[in-house]
């Protein structure tokens, strides 16, 4: 562990393993069953406690609280975990809960993620790679972020949602029920309001992809095709166009409902 990157001010449990690149900022505290893997940034007044798992190149800012007891009447002080990928970013003031025997054990983040100020993510939540939550999103226990999901300031998700895959939120969102990949979605409860299109585009989606996926919107939701009707349609369309098979894999879980 080199001290220069550790600030003398900090307080690390002497049961936290830290790779010998973690820098550290003052007044912050790394707490027994913490791991912190290579060229990961901690700024000041972070408090982290274990069992947590954080992996390489993290950037996480200042005020923020990480592996905290989950906010669950249920939670009896079980040694479930929280486990932070690799590349994320987490901005100031987030609070990010362990999970809780009832689920998974563990609330997972998985890599590539860009989490901004104020963002709450329950016990058991999964958030995949490459998402973007901005200010203020708040996630309750047990939700699923699907990859490239993006979550507008302020969005709010119930417990047990998920949200799929290039999916976008508008600010103040409410979130009761799933939200198939691709769409775009607001309101309060939070309604589809087309694809995500420009999303696809800067991921480098093909326009005649982007145009299958328009269709397989329409037979969803403006067909008037009752969901078990939809499914059947949409089973078709992926013989053409392999991306309509992730819109159909996520109704075949999707199980609170789908927003309509």
């Amino acid at each position: 562990m080199s001290h220069q990157k550790i600030h003398h001010s900090a307080i690390i449990d002497p049961k936290a393993e830290l790779d010998s690149s973690v820098e550290i900022g003052a007044y912050s505290v790394i707490g027994a069953n913490v791991k912190v893997g290579e060229n990961t940034k901690i700024g000041s007044h972070v408090v982290i406690k274990g069992p947590t798992t954080i992996g390489k190149n993290n950037q996480i800012f200042q005020f923020s609280s990480l592996g905290e007891a989950p906010q669950d009447k249920k939670y009896a002080g079980e040694p479930t975990t929280l486990e932070i990928g690799d590349n994320n970013t987490i901005r100031e003031f987030c609070t990010f809960n362990r999970g809780t025997v009832q689920d998974k054990g563990a609330t997972r983040i998985g890599n590539d993620n860009w989490i901004m100020a104020y963002v709450h993510i329950a016990h058991d939540c999964t958030i995949g790679n490459h998402t973007i939550m901005a200010n203020n999103c708040s996630l309750a226990g047990h939700v699923d972020i699907h990859d490239y999901a993006i979550l507008g300031g302020f969005t709010l998700i119930h417990q047990f949602c998920k949200v799929g895959a290039h999916v976008i939120t508008a600010v103040n969102s409410v979130v009761f029920k799933d939200i198939p990949p691709y769409v775009t979605a607001s309101g309060y409860d939070a309604n589809p309001h087309g694809i995500n299109a420009e999303g696809l585009k800067r991921r480098g989606f093909a326009p005649e992809t982007i145009m299958q996926i328009k269709r397989a919107y329409k037979v969803l939701y403006r067909n008037s095709l009752t969901l078990e009707e939809a499914k059947l349609e949409l089973a078709e369309m992926q013989k053409s166009c392999a991306e309509i098979k992730l819109l159909t894999d996520f109704l075949s879980y999707a199980n609170r409902g789908i927003i309509r």
